[in-house]
């Protein structure tokens, strides 16, 4: 068992159950009782004649009768120490009347006093109280999470395992208290939008925080082009390739003592991912085969035929004419008693999802490996043969000298993909069909034109978006024990990512009766390279004294990334067969062809004292460099101060609040910046214009020089409290923030005479993220064989745009409000259906008797969360083990009246829509219908979907994921471990959003999608 398991509970729990909640703390008082400090040792030692002479002791550890590999056997008062195998067994000298310790981190500590020479065997209990004790992983540095002075949250593997997911961001939703996830696709490959207590950034592309895998830092930019996506909402995203089977565990950095180390590109957080490692004891080998499926989560409610051929035929009516030669839905050419649910005919499909891994881990006390590999394979929603495949290995060794003093670690991980899916989303189209239009296939097959009545959906799949990616990760640490209290030590580290896409336009997408051959087919191609290395020379030198303890830690960083994008597109071929040979292009254009090369070097450093397990103090700084900046603004310095008060080991607190068991104030203060800008921002650049003169290709200037480019900075705050009851039984955390983000990096406008309309400059704009973020863990039981643990976090936070020099005159004053958050939308404030006219009617601010967007759109509206969090349930009896996690937002978004176009035109609409006017005096919540030619009605649709009435509630709590596993007794299986699971994500979402799923914020796309999986897992 991984020392991941041992973590249960370092999650958070569920605001909006209060009764659960409720319950759960009355548990965890009112049954004080039932968690016991003893600790259960499962048969005797058969008592014979003491001797002095020293023999070996056999036996075997287990946990909920399985065995628990790593646990720590030691003789008291000697030297003599053993770990148990994956199989539980150890081996020890010892004597009788030694005292053996057993030891897990998050297990409670077994001692006993041999009596004689018997096999032994020891049943553990979880103590998932001292997850104080747990170290947490602060990038450079290590600590116990009791003492650390900065803001850092935790997922382990047992978290990520539990969840069908393919992209280690989604495992770590509604886990994380500051950390914000939204997934952007439901198709496989998608991406994700994350968001580190925050926006910080005026520009878009400038928020994401830095990764780091193992120590090595990866590029989150994408990898894709806009042209080539095909139907992802969003360009390629770079992290599907983190293989989330890999992942031992992944750290959340926020305020600045956890993020100041890494300077310049912690200005939105970090995240660090640790991969699996090798353990010492037995050779073992772990296969897992999974099998599942997946649905869309919802489909929005619209008109049925008759529903919608009522609005058609009223919106003719209003409009005082007659159906034309074109309004086939009404006019007699389509059957008017047909129906078709266009929604479940298009992305009503079933994803068939397939899943294999195997692991093989072993090793003794000074080397120990792990090699792993897995597949993944899926298809989509929409029909056709479309599918995703995934699939990588992973590699670890670590050794240890016979003395000690030289370590040695290696991990490398390599993540292959490939995607093919449509070149288009049917989402969109589903939602707008006529519900009476006409069959998709001829009775032959073939597809059913309709007499070119129609653009045939299905004819979109002719066109295909391909995917291929390859991955690699690469580090190693060297490192050496100089003196007792010094240690030297080097990471180096690789990254090589090379992605191609490909989207295709062929003139089969098209009705046959336009008669285009394949001289008007479209290749569009991308092929993105980067590759990077990085060293980190490190010197830490710690020493303990009295009651002090210190710790310094000194290092550089060198780093390096070479990147290069080719955009291509090929018009017209000699035949469709040959439409991914470029060369077989009638003409060939070159979109972009970029190369760019980031250079990057700093100093790093850290001081930590601790003084009496009391008082702490913590420094961290770094000296960046950047090759993103002109002369002069190349460097730049960032540090923060970071202090804790531990006030439960206060002897006056430990002799009168003894039901106080943990409390600590922290606090922190400093600076991160951001680089996130891309290269040559700052020069003179210029393009080829991609014609010829004379037979030269000539040159445009495509940015102007700008020498005083620098950094943007971030500074932060935090103060929070920790605090533990009942032996922390009841954990309780809260902390406030204010981070503040200036020098904004943006595109300053430029008079149309300079050539250019912007330079990128640094504005002295500020932007202001505060919140408070509040987390409770809860020990509702705890015995030997049945344990429950419940978990809840929530978020809360307010951004805002303090400062804009000029922002009225500049081209962000449509975009930004002084006082208001940045993810804003200026609207029209909607008052209604006019009871006369039958109109939607909007407030006219400025009194002038028009309406326009400059001066009347002045209702604004955050589409930021207020709040959002999870609340998470961990139960265990004996071999059963049930997890579930609610994750849960309050938020507005995009209504469907806002993605469903005019009532009364040739488009479906939602069955909300049938509220509306229909004569003078009618109270109703949508306008009358027409079929485009009112103009009137035509405008004030328009203005109504630039309105505050296009944005409604979109809150929801969501039954995010749900595990249920159990262990087969080992003895059914002679010796073999079994373990039997089934999962699912996204089961269950209450909403009372009007739309399809209130998560997605990219309309006319595949919304995330409800998965059942089962599997099963045996260790050898």
């Amino acid at each position: 068992m991984k020392n991941s398991s041992l973590i249960k509970g370092w999650r958070q729990l569920f605001h909006l159950t209060g009764m659960l909640l409720f319950v759960n703390l009355s548990f965890a008082i009112s049954h004080t009782a039932v968690f016991s400090d003893q600790y259960s040792v499962v048969g005797k030692i058969a008592s014979t004649t003491t001797t002095e002479q020293q023999q070996t002791i056999t036996g075997i550890i287990t946990f909920e009768n399985m065995p628990l590999a790593g646990v720590t056997v030691t003789v008291k008062d000697k030297q003599t120490t053993s770990i148990t195998d994956n199989n539980g067994q150890f081996s020890i000298a010892a004597i009788p009347g030694d005292v053996l310790t057993f030891s897990y981190t998050g297990f409670k500590t077994v001692s006993l006093t041999l009596n004689g020479y018997e096999p032994i065997k020891v049943a553990m209990q979880e103590d998932t109280t001292t997850l104080k004790e747990v170290t947490i992983n602060a990038g450079y540095y290590k600590v116990k999470d009791k003492e650390r002075t900065g803001s850092i949250s935790k997922i382990t593997s047992k978290d990520i395992e539990n969840q069908p997911v393919t992209n280690a961001l989604a495992a770590m939703q509604g886990r994380m208290a500051g950390v914000s996830i939204t997934q952007t696709s439901g198709i496989p490959g998608g991406g994700f939008d994350i968001q580190i207590r925050g926006q910080n950034s005026l520009r878009a592309d400038g928020n994401s925080p830095l990764f780091i895998i193992d120590g090595v830092p990866y590029a989150s930019e994408t990898t894709g082009y806009y042209l080539t996506t095909g139907p992802q909402a969003t360009t390629t995203n770079p992290l599907n390739s983190i293989n989330p089977n890999d992942i031992e565990s992944i750290e959340v950095l926020k305020d600045a003592d956890a993020t100041a180390i890494y300077g310049s590109r912690g200005a939105n957080g970090v995240v660090l991912i640790t991969t699996k490692k090798g353990k010492a004891g037995k050779t073992t080998f772990t296969a897992t085969v999974m099998n599942g499926s997946g649905r869309v989560t919802r489909f929005a409610d619209l008109m049925n035929t008759q529903q919608y051929l009522a609005m058609r035929n009223e919106a003719f009516a209003n409009d005082g004419i007659t159906p034309g030669p074109t309004d086939y839905d009404v006019n007699g050419t389509w059957d008017p008693n047909r129906y078709t649910d266009w929604q479940k005919e298009l992305t009503g499909g079933t994803v068939d999802i397939n899943d294999v891994k195997a692991s093989i881990s072993g090793g003794s006390e000074k080397t120990q490996f792990l090699i792993s590999g897995d597949f993944h394979k899926e298809t989509t929603v929409f029909p056709g043969e479309w599918r995703y495949k995934k699939g990588g290995a992973h590699v670890n060794l670590n050794h240890t000298s016979d003395n000690g003093k030289f370590r040695a670690q290696f991990s490398g991980g390599y993540t292959a993909q490939d995607n093919l899916q449509p070149g288009n989303d049917l989402t969109a189209i589903s939602k707008k069909l006529a519900p009476n239009a006409p069959a998709l296939y001829n009775a032959d097959g073939t597809l059913n034109w309709e007499d070119s009545t129609w653009e045939n959906p299905l004819a979109l799949l002719k066109g295909k978006a391909k995917g291929r990616t390859s991955d690699l990760v690469a580090n190693a640490v060297l490192g050496y024990q100089l003196l007792p209290e010094l240690t030297v030590k080097s990471s180096f580290g690789f990254t090589d990512l090379r992605h191609e896409e490909s989207r295709t336009m062929p003139t089969t997408i098209y009705d046959p009766a336009y008669e285009l051959g394949s001289e008007y087919s479209i290749l569009l191609l991308t092929n993105t390279a980067r590759r990077s290395w990085i060293a980190e020379p490190q010197a830490e030198w710690s020493k303990t004294w009295n009651k002090s303890k210190t710790s310094v830690l000194a290092g550089a960083t060198f780093q390096q990334q070479n990147g290069r994008q080719l955009v291509q597109e090929g018009d017209g071929f000699a035949s469709n067969a040959l439409i991914y040979n470029l060369s077989s292009a009638y003409l060939i254009d070159i979109i972009t062809d970029s190369e760019q090369v980031y250079k990057y070097q700093a100093f790093f450093g850290r001081a930590n004292y601790a003084y009496d397990e009391r008082y702490i103090i913590n420094l961290t700084g770094r000296r960046d460099g950047s090759s993103r900046f002109g002369p002069g603004k190349q460097f730049a310095t960032f540090g923060a101060v970071g202090a804790a008060w531990l006030f439960s080991n206060e002897k006056f607190l430990k002799d009168h609040a003894t039901f106080l068991s943990f409390g600590k104030l922290r606090a922190s203060y400093g600076t991160s910046g951001s680089d996130q800008i891309g290269d040559y921002q700052f020069m003179d650049t210029y393009s080829t214009t991609g014609n010829n003169y004379n037979g030269i290709s000539g040159l445009q200037p495509t940015r102007l020089f700008n020498p005083d480019f620098g950094w943007e900075s971030n500074t932060k705050f935090e103060v929070a409290l920790e605090t533990g009851f009942l032996k922390d039984r009841i954990f309780f955390t809260v902390g406030w923030y204010r981070n503040r983000s200036s020098n904004q990096l943006v595109g300053i406008p430029l008079p149309g005479t300079t050539g250019f309309s912007s330079i990128q400059a640094n504005l002295d704009a500020t932007v202001e993220n505060k919140g408070i973020e509040l987390t409770l863990r809860t020990v509702n039981f705890q015995t030997e064989h049945f344990n429950w643990t419940t978990s809840f976090n929530i978020s809360a936070s307010r951004n805002t745009l303090l400062s804009f020099p000029d922002l009225d005159g500049s081209t962000y004053q449509n975009q930004f409000v002084i006082g208001q958050p940045l993810n804003i939308r200026k609207l029209y404030h909607y008052t209604g259906v006019n009871t006369a006219t039958g109109l939607y009617t909007f407030a006219d601010v400025n009194g002038d008797g028009s309406l326009s967007a400059t001066d009347d759109k002045q209702t604004v509206l955050d589409l930021n969360p207020k709040y959002f969090g999870g609340l998470q349930n961990q139960i265990s009896y004996k071999g059963v083990q049930l997890d579930f996690l609610f994750q849960f937002v309050k938020q507005v978004n995009y209504n469907a009246a806002y993605l469903s176009g005019i009532p009364g035109m040739m488009v479906n609409q939602p069955t909300a829509v049938t509220d509306h006017w229909q004569q003078p005096g009618d109270v109703a919540e949508y306008q009358q219908y027409t079929t485009g030619v009112n103009g009137a009605a035509v405008d004030a649709a328009s203005k109504y979907r630039e309105s505050d009435a296009a944005i409604t509630d979109a809150s929801y709590i969501r039954l995010k994921n749900v595990s249920l596993s159990y262990n087969l007794p080992e003895k059914w299986l002679s010796g073999v471990k079994c373990r039997v699971f089934a999962e699912a994500q996204n089961l269950l979402t209450i909403t009372h959003y009007k739309g399809a799923d209130p998560e997605f914020r990219a309309p006319g796309f595949l919304p995330p999608l409800k998965v059942f999986t089962a599997g099963l897992q045996l260790t050898l």
